[in-house]
């Protein structure tokens, strides 16, 4: 059975990246590999073993551009609203805080947030199917 470990995403500032990462979702540095010519940074929070594997190409001048087929990645949180305010109070410029429902009932409460390099995030009130 496949169990799955990480998702990877190139990122252009290794700084702004692991700032945005660790103050937006607490994320910490679990392991950091230098080559000679990228570096592999695995990003990961207490209460998982998931993580987020950030990859910095050496030289790399212009954004990376996300394409059509990139969606995004999610976490959920115990309070929406007040990870919302503390996003806003850090500057994180987070989204509106949106309810999305499936034939009358709120199937999630949810915002986006958006890395320094446009990748989105989105951030989930934890219950239900997200529990």
């Amino acid at each position: 059975m496949a169990k799955p470990v990480h998702s990877m995403i190139r990122v252009l500032d290794e700084a702004k990246a692991l700032d945005f990462y660790q103050r937006a979702f607490g994320l910490d540095v679990a392991e950091h590999l230098k080559f000679p010519d990228f570096a592999l940074i695995y990003l990961r929070h207490p209460s998982s073993p998931f993580e987020v594997e950030l990859t910095v190409n050496d030289g790399r001048k212009e954004p990376y551009t996300q394409g059509d087929g990139y969606g995004h990645l999610a976490v959920v949180v115990d309070d929406l609203d007040a990870e919302h305010a503390r996003f806003e109070r850090e500057k994180l410029s987070p989204g509106p805080l949106r309810d999305f429902k499936h034939e009358g009932r709120t199937l999630a409460r949810f915002f986006f947030v958006s890395d320094p390099d446009g990748y989105k995030i989105e951030v989930i009130q934890k219950g239900g199917r997200f529990g």
